[in-house]
Parts: C-alpha cells; sequence; structure tokens
C-alpha cells in the first residue's frame, strides 16, 4: 500500500484530514478508514494544507460536519467532495 494522504476515523465521517504536505487541485488522493483499515480515492478540488480537512461528499449548508465519529460544527455554504472544509464554509454550533 502507498502512503495515505488523508485519514478518515470513522465510516460516519464524511470530512476527512490531510496527512501530507503539498495535496494541490486535480490531485487523486489514497485516503484510508483507520476504522477498519480500508481505503478509496478521491480527487482533491482545491489546495489544502497538511492539518486541513477535505469533504468525502457533497455537503450543503446545514449539514453537520461530522469528524473523528463526532460533529464537529455546520456547513455554513456548499462543499463538493474533494472541497477543502475549513473557516470559510464551517462554523462551530457554540455560538
Amino acid at each position: 500500500m502507498s502512503i495515505p494522504q488523508l485519514l478518515v476515523h470513522d465510516k460516519q465521517d464524511n470530512v476527512g484530514v490531510v496527512v501530507v504536505e503539498g495535496i494541490s487541485s486535480g490531485s487523486e488522493m489514497l485516503c484510508v478508514v483507520t476504522e477498519d483499515n480500508s481505503d478509496f480515492q478521491l480527487v482533491v478540488q482545491d489546495d489544502v494544507p497538511i492539518g486541513h480537512k477535505i469533504a468525502l461528499k457533497d455537503l450543503q449548508e446545514g449539514d453537520d460536519a461530522i469528524k473523528y465519529g463526532q460533529d464537529i460544527g455546520r456547513i455554513v455554504a456548499p462543499v463538493a467532495a474533494g472541497g477543502h472544509v475549513h473557516t470559510h464554509n464551517l462554523k462551530t454550533k457554540r455560538w
């Protein structure tokens, strides 16, 4: 197996985390689900820094973002599968 570029911890997650430097728009990433060590491919739609999130499926405004099996916030702008999920389209539910 090649080195994973995106990790997903739980099969219920709809975002994964970039774990390598240099992910750029149009790249096909190897994604690994740590829950069962399965893998899949995903084409990234944006340049995304290490440690940032990527949508695993199309997300619409109002959707919950799920990472590590936990609700981490609400999507506030549509994100296509492979798109960068960050403060421009994800907000906490605390405030």
